[in-house]
């Protein structure tokens, strides 16, 4: 009776335990519960939370130094901002912002919502700065999570001030 009970036991351990096959090895793991299907397709989420963008890294263009008169500069500065705000209330501007770069060579950054080095080309062609040389940008795809398609509605929550 006793040999019987151990293997009435052992079937049941062994038919409860989850056996990994090769086959099975692969599986992506059970849904989150706290996952959120809409807000995921929102935001262009891939099944990792995660989606394509272009990177730009705007360098120290040819035409900085060169452009030194204050007035002209800030009339550059201000379409620069102002372009950028267009292009976050359109959508396409995901993230921006200066780098603290002590020699002056990469100057700031663009994330934009686009999915080809292409299109990324013509939005930047759209600012100012870029268009004077003042900036020199530089071009990489990008594979990111999909919430920073919520920053630029948090930032306006958070921010007091504008420079654009």
């Amino acid at each position: 009776m006793n040999k019987l009970l151990l293997a009435c036991s052992v079937l049941l351990a062994v038919s409860c335990t989850e056996i990994t096959t090769p086959e099975r090895q692969g599986e992506a793991k059970p849904i989150d519960p706290t996952f959120d299907a809409a807000l995921a397709e929102e935001l262009g989420a891939d099944d990792y939370g995660m989606r394509s963008y272009v990177m730009v890294i705007l360098k120290t263009g040819p035409n900085d130094k060169t452009l030194t008169d204050e007035a002209e500069r800030g009339e550059i500065f201000k379409g620069h901002f102002s372009n950028m705000k267009t292009l976050a209330k359109n959508k396409k501007l995901v993230l921006a912002g200066p780098f603290g770069d002590p020699d002056g060579i990469r100057r700031g950054l663009y994330i934009f919502n686009v999915k080809t080095v292409e299109e990324a080309k013509e939005l930047v062609l759209t600012d100012p700065a870029v268009k004077a040389g003042i900036f020199t940008p530089e071009f990489t795809p990008y594979y990111g999570s999909a919430a920073l398609m919520q920053v630029n509605s948090l930032h306006q929550r958070i921010a007091k001030t504008n420079p654009g």
